[in-house]
């Protein structure tokens, strides 16, 4: 296990004459995101030698200053995002104060790392299909995936761009909440959360062990809990992860494709294994996953409409040991509803299985991600 950062920019110390509501907030950035004169290596020294240093800050990260937060250092990511374990095949795996020994979780591994180790107060991750709400979970953070497309997601090294979100990490709620706020720049109305969505079918394909750590959460807020189960077929769970991972490959091997034909990087092995297969994609691959997509979609909104979310776990068990079998399969059917739909999604820590942390996952409606929020603070 190594430090989180990749390459640090101001001591761990806040800057005292900073002004604004994250004055006194120290802000680890993954290494996707632009800062103006730092290097963008986006996980892989391939990509650092071939791309110019940015001129400008990207809009996540600027916003974040200009409110007053102190930003610390550049944090290791999975080579570009494409990974939810946490371990870099160039630079390291972040250590998990949260799960000594344990992997972190992906691709925003640094950025989970640096706020569990209390290296930094809040920090900017990103999020396509999992990568703030799993190492939220395997470290014991609160992380959310906004709403897609609502936060600004130029100046960031894309994945796949119509699942790509922005994303956050703190210690409490209520610094996610205010960091938040100044990400979003304009607040939505915030609507109350009435029912939570349990459905039956998700819940018992979970181990018992993360079901019996997470269920008492979910009474404990008092809410109406509606068990009906969510699909027609549970077997529709692993179509939907099927469908999110062809669209991922699909879009990852049109960012980067050409790129990686001319710069021949050196890629760890699940990285490098992901982009061969990627560029065997056809459309024929791609169009009957886009119509599934608009299937998965259409079930999510109509369900999470009045006050209505959807709870599930944020991972089907805690941190795995790096050399532990990793099924990834298995993490992705948990997280792709909300990357498929561009819901909001929350990743709150509250359970725990033989003392590791393990967080409830809840999707809201498009657009309402300050329930979500409002939600956690009363976690």
């Amino acid at each position: 296990m190594t430090d989180p950062f990749i390459r640090t920019i101001h001591s761990t110390e806040s800057d005292s004459h900073a002004t604004g509501p994250l004055a006194g907030l120290r802000l680890a950035v993954k290494d996707l995101y632009d800062i103006a004169g730092i290097p963008t290596g986006a996980g892989n020294p391939r990509w650092l030698e071939t791309h110019d240093i940015p001129t400008s800050d990207a809009t996540a990260v600027a916003r974040l200053k200009d409110a007053g937060a102190t930003v610390v250092g550049k944090t290791i990511t999975d080579e570009l995002a494409w990974s939810l374990n946490g371990t870099n095949f160039h630079y390291g795996t972040p250590t998990n104060p949260a799960a000594p020994g344990r992997v972190p979780g992906g691709s925003s591994s640094g950025s989970a790392s640096a706020v569990a180790l209390e290296a930094a107060d809040i920090a900017l991750g990103t999020d396509t299909g999992g990568s703030v709400r799993v190492p939220a979970s395997y470290c014991g953070l609160y992380g959310l995936r906004p709403t897609h497309g609502r936060i600004p997601m130029d100046g960031v090294v894309p994945l796949a761009p119509s699942l790509d979100t922005a994303g956050l990490f703190a210690r409490d709620a209520s610094t996610l909440r205010t960091a938040m706020d100044v990400l979003y720049q304009s607040a939505n109305p915030t609507s109350p959360i009435t029912t939570l969505i349990a459905p039956a079918d998700i819940w018992d394909s979970v181990d018992p062990a993360v079901r019996e750590a997470l269920y008492p959460a979910i009474e404990g807020f008092g809410l109406e809990i509606d068990r009906t189960p969510l699909l027609d077929d549970i077997a529709e769970l692993e179509t939907a992860r099927q469908t999110y991972a062809t669209i991922l490959a699909w879009e990852a091997w049109q960012q980067h494709g050409t790129w990686i034909e001319q710069a021949r990087p050196e890629f760890g092995p699940g990285v490098g294994a992901r982009f061969a297969n990627a560029a065997k994609l056809t459309q024929d691959d791609v169009t009957p996953a886009e119509q599934h997509r608009e299937r998965i979609t259409t079930l999510i909104r109509e369900h999470l409409t009045d006050g209505a979310v959807l709870a599930i776990p944020a991972a089907p068990g805690p941190a795995p040991k790096p050399d532990a079998p990793f099924d990834r399969e298995a993490l992705v059917r948990m997280t792709c509803l909300s990357g498929l739909s561009g819901a909001p999604a929350i990743s709150l820590p509250l359970g725990r299985v033989d003392g590791l942390p393990v967080n409830l996952q809840v999707i809201a409606a498009h657009d309402t991600d300050e329930s979500l929020l409002k939600l956690a603070e009363q976690s």
